[in-house]
Protein backbone atom coordinates (compact mmCIF):
# COMPACT_ATOMS: atom_id res chain seq x y z
CA UNK A 1 0.00 0.00 0.00
CA UNK A 2 1.01 3.24 -0.60
CA UNK A 3 0.98 5.90 2.21
CA UNK A 4 0.88 9.66 1.68
CA UNK A 5 3.04 11.80 3.43
CA UNK A 6 0.85 15.07 2.60
CA UNK A 7 -0.25 16.90 6.19
CA UNK A 8 -4.22 16.41 5.31
CA UNK A 9 -3.76 12.34 4.53
CA UNK A 10 -4.46 11.40 8.19
CA UNK A 11 -7.19 13.49 8.96
CA UNK A 12 -9.07 12.80 5.60
CA UNK A 13 -8.21 8.84 6.04
CA UNK A 14 -10.33 9.44 9.65
CA UNK A 15 -12.66 11.58 8.25
CA UNK A 16 -13.75 8.84 5.56
CA UNK A 17 -13.39 5.21 8.34
CA UNK A 18 -15.06 7.65 10.59
CA UNK A 19 -18.27 7.86 7.48
CA UNK A 20 -18.41 4.74 7.00
CA UNK A 21 -18.29 3.26 10.95
CA UNK A 22 -20.25 6.26 12.66
CA UNK A 23 -22.33 8.06 9.50
CA UNK A 24 -24.06 11.37 11.02
CA UNK A 25 -28.04 10.47 11.73
CA UNK A 26 -30.58 10.01 9.33
CA UNK A 27 -27.42 11.01 6.34
CA UNK A 28 -26.49 8.83 3.31
CA UNK A 29 -23.25 7.85 2.74
CA UNK A 30 -22.11 7.02 -0.86
CA UNK A 31 -19.10 5.79 -2.39
CA UNK A 32 -19.07 7.20 -5.70
CA UNK A 33 -16.15 6.80 -8.82
CA UNK A 34 -16.05 5.64 -12.29
CA UNK A 35 -14.50 2.39 -14.07
CA UNK A 36 -13.76 4.16 -17.70
CA UNK A 37 -13.38 2.90 -20.90
CA UNK A 38 -14.89 -1.07 -19.67
CA UNK A 39 -13.95 -3.18 -23.44
CA UNK A 40 -17.15 -5.00 -25.28
CA UNK A 41 -14.72 -7.84 -26.60
CA UNK A 42 -16.53 -10.41 -28.41
CA UNK A 43 -13.75 -13.44 -27.60
CA UNK A 44 -13.48 -15.65 -29.69
CA UNK A 45 -14.78 -19.09 -28.70
CA UNK A 46 -15.77 -22.89 -29.58
CA UNK A 47 -13.95 -25.83 -30.68
CA UNK A 48 -10.17 -25.17 -30.69
CA UNK A 49 -8.14 -28.35 -32.58
CA UNK A 50 -4.43 -29.49 -31.09
CA UNK A 51 -1.89 -30.24 -32.72
CA UNK A 52 -2.38 -34.63 -31.18
CA UNK A 53 -6.09 -33.60 -33.38
CA UNK A 54 -7.84 -34.02 -30.21
CA UNK A 55 -10.23 -31.19 -29.77
CA UNK A 56 -11.21 -28.95 -26.95
CA UNK A 57 -13.85 -26.41 -26.13
CA UNK A 58 -12.94 -23.63 -24.22
CA UNK A 59 -11.55 -19.56 -25.29
CA UNK A 60 -8.89 -18.32 -27.59
CA UNK A 61 -6.92 -15.38 -26.85
CA UNK A 62 -8.40 -13.53 -30.11
CA UNK A 63 -10.79 -10.85 -29.46
CA UNK A 64 -12.97 -8.11 -31.46
CA UNK A 65 -13.19 -4.71 -30.09
CA UNK A 66 -16.92 -3.10 -30.74
CA UNK A 67 -16.64 0.01 -28.66
CA UNK A 68 -16.62 0.76 -24.73
CA UNK A 69 -18.71 2.35 -21.83
CA UNK A 70 -17.75 4.18 -18.74
CA UNK A 71 -19.83 3.11 -15.64
CA UNK A 72 -20.24 5.12 -12.43
CA UNK A 73 -21.55 4.01 -9.83
CA UNK A 74 -22.66 4.91 -6.21
CA UNK A 75 -22.58 2.28 -3.50
CA UNK A 76 -24.67 2.95 -0.21
CA UNK A 77 -21.85 1.99 2.41
CA UNK A 78 -24.72 1.17 4.83
CA UNK A 79 -26.92 -1.14 2.88
CA UNK A 80 -24.28 -2.39 0.02
CA UNK A 81 -26.68 -1.15 -2.27
CA UNK A 82 -25.44 -0.11 -6.01
CA UNK A 83 -26.91 2.73 -8.11
CA UNK A 84 -25.21 2.76 -11.64
CA UNK A 85 -25.08 5.05 -14.67
CA UNK A 86 -23.71 4.40 -18.00
CA UNK A 87 -22.05 6.95 -20.56
CA UNK A 88 -20.05 7.44 -23.52
CA UNK A 89 -17.35 9.25 -21.76
CA UNK A 90 -15.76 10.63 -18.41
CA UNK A 91 -16.10 14.16 -17.97
CA UNK A 92 -16.93 16.78 -15.22
CA UNK A 93 -20.65 16.91 -17.56
CA UNK A 94 -21.41 13.36 -16.90
CA UNK A 95 -20.45 12.95 -13.61
CA UNK A 96 -22.79 15.94 -12.44
CA UNK A 97 -25.16 14.33 -14.39
CA UNK A 98 -25.28 11.21 -12.37
CA UNK A 99 -24.63 12.92 -8.75
CA UNK A 100 -28.16 15.16 -10.38
CA UNK A 101 -29.87 11.81 -10.40
CA UNK A 102 -28.65 10.94 -6.98
CA UNK A 103 -29.70 14.00 -5.52
CA UNK A 104 -33.07 13.52 -7.51
CA UNK A 105 -33.48 9.90 -5.63
CA UNK A 106 -32.50 11.30 -2.25
CA UNK A 107 -34.14 15.00 -2.43
CA UNK A 108 -34.60 15.82 1.74
CA UNK A 109 -31.62 13.82 2.74
CA UNK A 110 -28.35 14.66 3.54
CA UNK A 111 -25.66 13.09 1.66
CA UNK A 112 -22.29 12.65 1.90
CA UNK A 113 -20.25 11.40 -1.27
CA UNK A 114 -16.36 10.00 -0.81
CA UNK A 115 -14.34 10.36 -4.04
CA UNK A 116 -10.82 10.25 -5.04
CA UNK A 117 -9.42 12.96 -6.04
CA UNK A 118 -9.99 12.80 -10.06
CA UNK A 119 -9.93 16.51 -11.71
CA UNK A 120 -13.81 16.08 -13.02
CA UNK A 121 -14.67 15.79 -8.98
CA UNK A 122 -12.84 19.00 -8.39
CA UNK A 123 -13.78 21.95 -9.90
CA UNK A 124 -12.31 25.12 -9.69
CA UNK A 125 -15.38 26.71 -8.93
CA UNK A 126 -18.16 24.39 -7.56
CA UNK A 127 -21.29 25.93 -8.54
CA UNK A 128 -22.76 22.82 -8.32
CA UNK A 129 -21.83 22.36 -5.10
CA UNK A 130 -22.93 25.71 -3.90
CA UNK A 131 -26.61 24.82 -5.29
CA UNK A 132 -26.77 21.85 -3.40
CA UNK A 133 -26.15 22.35 0.05
CA UNK A 134 -27.19 18.55 1.52
CA UNK A 135 -24.35 16.96 -0.33
CA UNK A 136 -20.93 16.99 0.96
CA UNK A 137 -17.96 15.52 -0.32
CA UNK A 138 -15.08 13.47 1.18
CA UNK A 139 -11.90 12.97 -0.95
CA UNK A 140 -9.80 10.13 -0.46
CA UNK A 141 -6.02 10.77 0.58
CA UNK A 142 -3.39 10.73 -2.37
CA UNK A 143 -2.69 7.15 -3.05
CA UNK A 144 -5.41 6.19 -0.85
CA UNK A 145 -8.17 5.16 -3.08
CA UNK A 146 -8.61 1.95 -1.43
CA UNK A 147 -10.67 3.83 0.88
CA UNK A 148 -13.45 4.23 -1.44
CA UNK A 149 -15.30 0.90 -1.11
CA UNK A 150 -16.73 0.97 -4.14
CA UNK A 151 -13.56 0.43 -5.77
CA UNK A 152 -14.25 -3.06 -4.03
CA UNK A 153 -17.41 -3.41 -5.95
CA UNK A 154 -15.92 -2.69 -9.03
CA UNK A 155 -13.33 -5.51 -8.55
CA UNK A 156 -16.11 -8.07 -8.15
CA UNK A 157 -18.28 -6.04 -11.06
CA UNK A 158 -15.14 -7.29 -12.75
CA UNK A 159 -14.84 -10.70 -12.21
CA UNK A 160 -18.18 -11.93 -11.79
CA UNK A 161 -19.74 -10.10 -14.97
CA UNK A 162 -16.93 -9.11 -17.08
CA UNK A 163 -13.87 -11.55 -16.74
CA UNK A 164 -13.52 -13.78 -19.84
CA UNK A 165 -17.19 -12.39 -21.20
CA UNK A 166 -18.29 -12.02 -24.79
CA UNK A 167 -20.14 -8.79 -26.30
CA UNK A 168 -20.62 -7.71 -29.43
CA UNK A 169 -21.65 -4.13 -28.62
CA UNK A 170 -21.51 -1.86 -25.93
CA UNK A 171 -25.25 -1.83 -25.69
CA UNK A 172 -24.98 -6.36 -24.83
CA UNK A 173 -22.49 -4.92 -22.43
CA UNK A 174 -23.93 -2.12 -20.25
CA UNK A 175 -26.76 -4.97 -20.43
CA UNK A 176 -24.75 -7.30 -18.79
CA UNK A 177 -23.61 -4.71 -16.35
CA UNK A 178 -27.68 -4.08 -15.41
CA UNK A 179 -28.57 -7.56 -15.05
CA UNK A 180 -25.88 -8.03 -12.33
CA UNK A 181 -25.84 -4.79 -10.35
CA UNK A 182 -29.88 -6.19 -10.66
CA UNK A 183 -29.17 -9.15 -9.03
CA UNK A 184 -26.36 -8.25 -6.83
CA UNK A 185 -29.34 -5.40 -4.86
CA UNK A 186 -31.33 -8.62 -4.18
CA UNK A 187 -28.68 -9.54 -1.97
CA UNK A 188 -26.36 -6.49 -1.26
CA UNK A 189 -25.04 -6.36 2.19
CA UNK A 190 -22.29 -3.84 3.11
CA UNK A 191 -19.00 -4.54 3.48
CA UNK A 192 -16.95 -5.07 6.78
Amino acid sequence: WCISTARASASRAGDIIGLSLDPPQRALVLAVDEKPSIQALERAQGWIRLPNGKALTGFSHCYTRHGTTTLFAALDVATGQVKTGHYHRRRRREFLDFMNEIVADYPEREVHVVLDNLNTHKPKQDRWGKRHPKVHFHYTPTYASWLNQVECWFSILSRRALQHASFTSPQQLRQAIDRFVAAYNQTAAPFE
